[in-house]
């Protein structure tokens, strides 16, 4: 049976770490890198959230790759990383596409950056 692209989205969540703002908010302030997998049109259109890493969707697994010439330092699959897109969707299968690199400790924002803004919380202009 073919599958669409929100029954992927739907399995995908059912099967990773799903955070609140307020969480990503606090696990920010303690350490987690927080990756913001936005095209830039996007983030540039209507801001990011502050400390974050813009690391567009279509690079994500090379800049993920310990062994990639474009890996990303601020990546480590030892360490806390969150995914935020825009609505939450392409976040919820980056994450999955994460933990099959072997990222242990990976989870993204719910409702992406737009029910971050929506609840008022700090956003900067790119």
């Amino acid at each position: 049976m073919k599958k669409t692209a929100k029954d992927m989205v739907s399995e995908a969540k059912s099967k990773i770490e799903n955070l609140a703002p307020e969480q990503v908010a606090e696990e920010m302030e303690n350490g987690a890198i927080l990756v913001d997998i936005r095209d830039q049109p996007e983030i540039t259109q209507s801001g990011r959230i502050p400390g974050s890493v813009h690391v567009p969707r279509g690079m994500l697994e090379f800049r993920a790759d310990t062994t990639s010439p474009y890996h990303d330092e601020s990546l480590d699959p030892d360490s806390r990383v969150i995914l935020t897109c825009a609505s939450g969707g392409r976040s919820a299968l980056a994450v999955v596409a994460l933990q099959e690199m072997g990222y242990t400790n990976v989870a993204h924002l719910d409702g992406g950056f737009n029910t971050w803004s929506e609840e008022g919380r700090p956003v900067e202009q790119a």
